[in-house]
């Protein structure tokens, strides 16, 4: 049998089950439960955050009513529930086949629902079409629009939709789902290998999904967050704590040292400077808001490790680092010579101390303390 990919596997069955969206899914329930369909819906946001999932468990949910119906829903081959990749068919006649199809009774349920994916790709022509059928739409037609680019969706059709925003899926609710996906393929994942492949899915569910089939597939019964990093090609978490932590002791050779690793790895300086910028952002949040906070998404043990990397720095010499890797990671793109200007930057890094210490004999201010 074809090998059927996880995000499709594990894809929602009911609103209960979808992640992330809370808001959206019990306001929807309540429109059923009340009557309050509305004739059109607009669901903006990201990929893999939910949007086509919601659409078919809301056509589902009020055309549904034998498992054969629902699970044709759910596969986008029911015949009262039209789904339409906008990509494809982004002409004027797509939209006039659609809106004559409008005019047909439902077979099955109460109505026909038509469930437009990346409905901002239609031209102009076919959503001026799109409109007129909108403005009037017959009482048995339900449209959900979704889209990744709201911007790209005209003012005269959002204005004639309920709309809702789909937001990113936060790690912690990434890390949870994967957890429970490796549990049932059979598989031993480390905490920290979820963490950051829930990390690396960006707050899109699927892209997470997609990350841990490719993981999967590498055949190993326990994955670790080194799996992970042979098979993205990413940064050693591991080495970067240590060139992080070499900067706390202004050790400027071991921090040269660690950038070398990273570099013999196959990490190209924009992959490291963008690693350090990531987690030198963790750190300061850290610093500054304690362990406890919501900025940070960790495990407990994450939180208390990297707590420990953050305590002996200062707020202001960790706004300086981000500050220089971001205008490093800047330069060194345009520059010839840009491993120069990266270890460059490390070693000020981990000099930042006696760069504080010499500015405050200059202008004659006393030195700051040292953590």
């Amino acid at each position: 049998m074809a090998y059927t990919v996880l995000a499709r596997r594990y894809r929602s069955r009911q609103f209960e089950e979808v992640i992330g969206q809370d808001a959206i899914t019990r306001t929807l329930l309540n429109a059923i439960k009340t009557n309050r369909v509305a004739h059109a819906y607009l669901f903006v946001g990201t990929r893999g955050v939910g949007k086509t999932t919601s659409a078919r468990l809301f056509a589902k949910a009020i055309n549904g009513g034998t498992p054969e119906i629902d699970d044709a829903i759910m596969r986008g081959q029911d015949t009262d529930v039209i789904e339409i990749d906008a990509a494809s068919n982004t002409g004027v006649d797509d939209a006039r086949e659609l809106i004559a199809s409008c005019g047909y009774r439902p077979m099955r349920g109460k109505y026909k629902v038509f469930i437009i994916d990346e409905v901002h790709m239609l031209s102009t022509s076919a959503f001026n079409a799109l409109l007129k059928t909108m403005e009037e739409p017959p009482e048995h037609v339900v449209f959900i629009l979704c889209t990744t680019d709201q911007h790209k969706v005209p003012a005269t059709i959002q204005s004639r939709c309920q709309r809702f925003e789909f937001r990113a899926i936060p790690a912690d609710m990434i890390a949870k789902h994967l957890a429970h996906v490796f549990k049932e393929e059979g598989v031993e994942a480390d905490p920290e290998l979820v963490e950051a492949v829930a990390r690396q899915g960006n707050g899109s569910m699927r892209d997470a999904l997609s990350i841990a089939d490719r993981l999967l597939a590498c055949g190993q019964k326990k994955l670790t967050a080194e799996t992970l990093e042979q098979l993205l090609g990413l940064p050693s978490r591991e080495l970067v704590s240590e060139m992080i932590k070499a900067f706390s002791q202004g050790d400027a050779a071991k921090a040269l040292d660690r950038g070398r690793e990273l570099i013999a790895k196959g990490v190209s300086i924009d992959q490291c400077l963008e690693a350090m910028l990531l987690r030198l952002r963790d750190l300061l949040v850290l610093k500054v808001c304690g362990e406890q906070t919501s900025l940070v998404e960790a495990s407990p043990d994450t939180r208390a490790r990297e707590s420990a990397l953050a305590a002996p720095f200062e707020p202001a010499a960790l706004v300086h680092m981000i500050a220089l890797c971001e205008n490093v990671q800047r330069s060194a793109k345009s520059s010839s010579v840009p491993r120069a200007i990266f270890d460059a930057a490390l070693v000020r890094m981990a000099i930042t101390d006696k760069l504080a210490d010499a500015a405050a004999i200059i202008s004659g201010a006393p030195s700051p303390k040292k953590a």
